[in-house]
């Protein structure tokens, strides 16, 4: 397994790379910015990227993965449901993205947005189970990813916990390894340590520790932080839907 994890101040985002070293081929998820770091760490590793993944159509950054993925002759995957323009990989719940002796499974995890998805991460060189999960902004350390670009703030709110509890159900051991950190509009009170585990977060994090779902709801609909300045128009951007 190689693992690299791009950290951005401006705009704040997590971005990584990922794959089998034996089998030399790669993804890299939620791209931000220019595409040199990512084509450069593939090289410095060896390993083809075979995939780019957006978790989601995001609306605070412009995603640069439609971008890399040209350049870099690999698959731009979106949850399948995505309201975006073509071409696309669309991926489905539970689908596999294989990578040598590494998989990623897909897991649908709307709330945030109606189509995010999180990244189940398996080395199979390992362990038969899973390593980490690329959590984009559903879980987050210290807090959970705002809702409100869902059609409703309530609907996104269930959405979210319905998500969040399918999560809670893998092992404690399991590392998360979140979309955003500290300074991040995506959420309320995010740590500035940009990793955790599942374990840490059920015991720590308080809107992950909720486990009723109008409580949830409430919580949520508490002190939601303004949207990004011009959100609609970078989602519609990120979508293909409209020039950037």
């Amino acid at each position: 397994m190689i693992l690299r994890q791009f950290l951005h101040m401006n705009p704040v985002g997590a971005s990584y790379l990922f794959g089998c070293g034996g089998k030399s081929c790669a993804a890299v998820v939620d791209p931000i910015g220019d595409i040199a770091p990512y084509l450069q760490a593939a090289q410095d590793t060896g390993m083809k990227i075979l995939y780019v993944v957006d978790t989601h159509i995001h609306a605070d950054h412009a995603s640069s993965g439609r971008q890399l993925a040209e350049a870099a002759g690999a698959e731009y995957v979106l949850f399948a449901g995505a309201d975006a323009k073509p071409a696309f990989r669309g991926a489905k719940d539970r689908d596999i993205l294989p990578l040598g002796n590494v998989t990623a499974e897909v897991l649908h995890t709307p709330g945030h947005t109606p189509e995010h998805i999180c990244l189940l991460v398996t080395d199979r060189t390992r362990a038969p189970e899973p390593w980490f999960l690329l959590t984009g902004h559903t879980l987050m350390v210290g807090d959970v990813g705002r809702t409100e670009l869902a059609t409703s703030l309530e609907a996104g709110a269930r959405e979210l916990f319905r998500s969040l509890q399918r999560l809670k159900a893998l092992p404690d051991y399991v590392e998360v390894l979140p979309g955003a950190f500290s300074g991040s509009v995506c959420g309320r009170s995010l740590s500035g340590r940009p990793m955790s585990t599942i374990g840490f977060e059920k015991r720590y994090n308080a809107a992950f520790r909720i486990d009723d779902e109008d409580a949830f709801v409430a919580a949520m609909s508490k002190d939601v932080p303004p949207p990004p300045a011009g959100a609609a128009e970078l989602r519609a951007a990120n979508a293909g839907l409209v020039t950037a």
